[in-house]
Formats: C-alpha cells, structure tokens, sequence
C-alpha cells in the first residue's frame, strides 16, 4: 500500500488571496500559479516531504452552506487576534458556549483556533482534520485502511486517527450531517490505478463533480465524504 494525504484542497473565487489568508494564518508561505499553493519553507516544493500542505484552487461559485470539512488551528498566543487581522470574520455554527474559536477566512470558509490542549502540543499549526460523518465508526474504518492511520479514539458520535508516527494533524470524525465541498483531501498514491481499486474494494465509489477528463480519481468514501487519488506522475 502506497497512499498519502499530501494535501487539504480548499476551492476559492480568489484563490491568491484565501492563499495569502491561509499562509498567514498557519505562518506558511503562500505559491500562487494556476492554484496557491501553501505549505512551510521559501521554495516551492510539491508535495511537501512531511507536512500535509494546503491547495486553493480557484472556482467561479461562491460558497453557500457550511462546509463538511474544516481544520482546526492549534493554540498560539495571539493567533484569534492575528486571523483577525487578516480577515477572519466570527461565525456561529450552533457551537454554543466552548472554549475555542469558531471563525471563517474571507470566503466564508469555517475552522477553530483551539484552546490549548496537551493532544495537540505536536502537530504543528494544523491540529486537527475535521470531517462532518453520519457515522464516524464506519468513516474510522474506512479511512484507518485507506491510508493505514492509527485509530486514538473511536465513538459513535466522534473518531480520531493519527499517522503511525505520530507526527502531523489528526484526522477526526464528528457525527453530523453533510455539508458543502468546499474542502476535501487529496491523496497521492504510488500507484494510481492500483490504490483506486483497493479503495473501491474498502467500499468507496466514484464521483462526479464536473470535474471533465482529468488526470486524478475522484472518489466519495462510505459515508459520502469526496476526495481525490492523484496521478503521482
């Protein structure tokens, strides 16, 4: 097996400038050619080595509902001030009285500055992966196999998983309905065609989001979530 998220697909209608937001948010350096690339380090480099990066990719649609996928920040002195000060706006997803920060980039785009918390003390500025799931047990099996994660923690009403070497974000479930797709995972295989067919047999299918004849698969996991499987050449 050969299949790794290389990168959080984020779709804009000014894909240089909610580059620039996230670059800023997490203190990475924003590439802007065809998308915005966003990821640690001066160089362009894709895909980055170690770190799961962020991809803005430009559409012609504003968004309209809450997304089904959104990152949470680890804590940092001063982060809420900063994000605001480069346009992050407060949003009220029905959270209620918690002790984070539901906030939106400047296209509306929903994520959390975390309070600090010790499970997040290494992941770097991106805690945590967040994905809406009608059942996160079923969204836990299926992804624990598709990219060989290691379960932290599996409910019926939330999962975690985390890369075997403990480093980077984790992966979370939360039970609750679908969203919008304004962000999706992309993976990025050693063998396309090979990891498709694994994928299909660990029960996802295939999707169509008027995505034409491109080089990449894209895929919808059990529990409806889209993502892609990359071409790795």
């Amino acid at each position: 097996m050969g299949l790794r998220p290389v990168m959080v697909n984020i779709k804009a209608v000014d894909h240089v400038a909610v580059g620039r937001f996230w670059a800023g948010a997490l203190g990475w350096t924003a590439h802007s050619r065809s998308t915005t690339w966003v990821a640690p380090g001066d160089e362009f480099v894709w895909p980055d080595p170690v770190v799961i990066g962020v991809d803005v990719v430009p559409v012609p649609g504003a968004k309209t509902a809450k997304n089904q996928v959104h990152l949470d920040l680890a804590y940092e002195k001063g982060l809420v001030d900063r994000v605001r000060d480069l346009g992050a706006t407060p949003v009220d997803i029905g959270q209620g009285d918690v002790p984070w920060t539901v906030l939106a980039d400047p296209e509306g785009n929903e994520f959390c500055v975390l309070e600090p918390r010790d499970v997040y003390r290494d992941t770097g500025p991106i805690a945590a992966i967040v994905v809406d799931s009608p059942d996160p047990r079923v969204s836990a099996r299926f992804w624990g196999a598709a990219i060989d994660w290691t379960p932290r923690q599996v409910t019926g009403d939330f999962a975690a998983l985390r890369a075997g070497s403990g480093d980077g974000p984790f992966l979370e479930f939360l039970r609750a309905p679908g969203g919008g797709d304004r962000l999706h995972l992309d993976l990025l295989p050693t063998d396309e065609h090979a990891e498709v067919e694994r994928l299909r047999a660990l029960g996802a299918t295939d999707l169509d989001v008027g995505q034409g004849a491109v080089p990449w698969t894209v895929l919808a996991d059990p529990a409806g979530l889209g993502f892609c499987v990359l071409n790795p050449e």
